[in-house]
């Protein structure tokens, strides 16, 4: 089978690491892909927007499968120009990528499907703004309507801030704050079957202690101990199979991977959001678990033939994910750094811990840093304790000048009883 990732982030090389080692696979290419990826793919490139290009490309390769890995080209209708040109792809239609691409419609499809999520108000004028943050108090919820590169989400005490970030958006949706831990549960689906993969959990604020700005995530680990063994099977029933029956019944079948976003309060499970692709860092913790090769269960999601898919099997291990940024993210992140220590991780830590790239291209015989959140530094072990171990003993192989991480990903959880 041949294979073509679209992306560059640490999600698609995740994926394509995943794809590598799948004896299904007899060629692999990602476009446009980063330096990391380029050692387990053949990079070509491409604009990830144009649905033509893609097409196009996916034609010159005699791709069999298509795979949509970032939530913009989806949006753009990516994968709706390679299904109608009979390709099979892994990614939902445009309009369905809508459970992503607005706030306002996720809210729209959950109150038809029943699905469990936060009170919520849409507005676009300050009168309205004003009114919803009354209503519901601190702390204020405040999330940009469309895609914001995992930016656009405000979570804040300060009403003040609250207001200037919603005034700055065209459309926002104002909702109640959900108290309790948060989870990540991802689903591939044809638009009838859906397979839960296994849950996780992220860290999206900057700094150690939940503290600082919210980013794209800074770390990940999977499984949950503390979890309530019946959660798979609740959000199954209360949130995924509705959200995706609602989705079909409107004539806008969901064929991807569906990733609810829950918080677990003392009411019970609520979906925060909804997001139309393999989440980052989630992706990368949940993957190195997953001991069924993944190609087959995506061609199977794109032919809508999931129904025939046997159960994925699941390693007992533990997986953490440590995000290595760049100095200043997320405000203005610097980029241009040389990356040092990669060779190190391989020799000495693989194949337990090994580095997946976000944010990276090379210079010459050089790796420097392309963006805010630069590298995911993943590991395995028997135990979160050791799988924690393993990541952090990788980072600190690793020299980025004026680098942050955080400490402090998945130590709680893994503590041992």
């Amino acid at each position: 089978m041949k294979v073509l990732v679209i992306g560059g982030g640490a999600r698609e090389h995740a994926l394509c690491r995943s794809l590598s080692l799948d004896p299904d696979v007899s060629a692999l290419y990602c476009a446009p892909g980063n330096a990391g990826i380029s050692e387990v793919a053949e990079l070509r490139p491409v604009d990830a927007l144009d649905g033509d290009a893609v097409t196009a490309l996916a034609t010159e390769l005699g791709a069999d499968l298509v795979v949509v890995g970032p939530e913009a080209p989806l949006v753009a209708g990516v994968a709706d120009a390679v299904r109608a040109a009979g390709i099979p792809v892994f990614g939902p239609s445009g309009e369905a990528a809508q459970l992503e691409g607005s706030k306002a419609f996720a809210k729209d499809v959950m109150a038809a499907a029943g699905v469990p999520t936060a009170r919520s108000y849409v507005c676009t004028t300050p009168e309205e703004v004003d009114e919803a943050l009354d209503a519901f108090g601190a702390p204020y919820v405040v999330k940009d309507d469309g895609l914001a590169a995992g930016k656009g989400v405000v979570v804040t005490e300060d009403r003040a801030a609250a207001r200037a970030h919603a005034l700055g958006c065209d459309r926002v949706v104002i909702e109640e704050y959900l108290d309790g831990p948060e989870v990540s549960l991802f689903a591939i689906t044809d638009g009838v079957t859906v397979v839960p993969l296994q849950p996780a959990q992220d860290f999206k604020r900057a700094l150690d202690g939940d503290e600082g700005p919210n980013t794209g995530g800074m770390g990940a680990y999977s499984p949950l101990p503390w979890a309530d063994p019946k959660l798979v099977d609740e959000v199954m029933e209360l949130v995924l199979q509705p959200t995706v029956d609602e989705l079909r019944h409107r004539g806008t079948p969901f064929s991807g991977l569906l990733y609810a976003g829950l918080a677990i309060t003392g009411r019970g499970t609520r979906v925060i959001e909804f997001n139309a692709r393999f989440g980052d860092p989630e992706t990368q913790v949940v993957l190195a678990r997953l001991r069924t090769p993944l190609a087959g269960v995506l061609l199977n999601a794109a032919n809508g033939t999931l129904d025939v898919q046997p159960p994925l099997r699941w390693s007992e291990d533990a997986a953490v994910t440590v995000v290595i940024a760049s100095h200043n993210y997320p405000e203005t992140p610097r980029t241009g750094d040389v990356i040092e220590g990669l060779a190190e991780v391989a020799a000495e830590d693989a194949p337990d811990a090994y580095v997946l790239h976000a944010g990276t291209r090379r210079e010459g015989d050089s790796v420097v840093s392309a963006g805010g959140r630069v590298l995911s530094v993943t590991a395995t072990g028997s135990d979160l304790a050791q799988a924690r171990e393993k990541a952090y003993k990788a980072v600190a192989r690793i020299r980025l000048d004026g680098s942050q991480h955080r400490t402090d990903i998945a130590a709680k959880a893994a503590v041992r009883p």
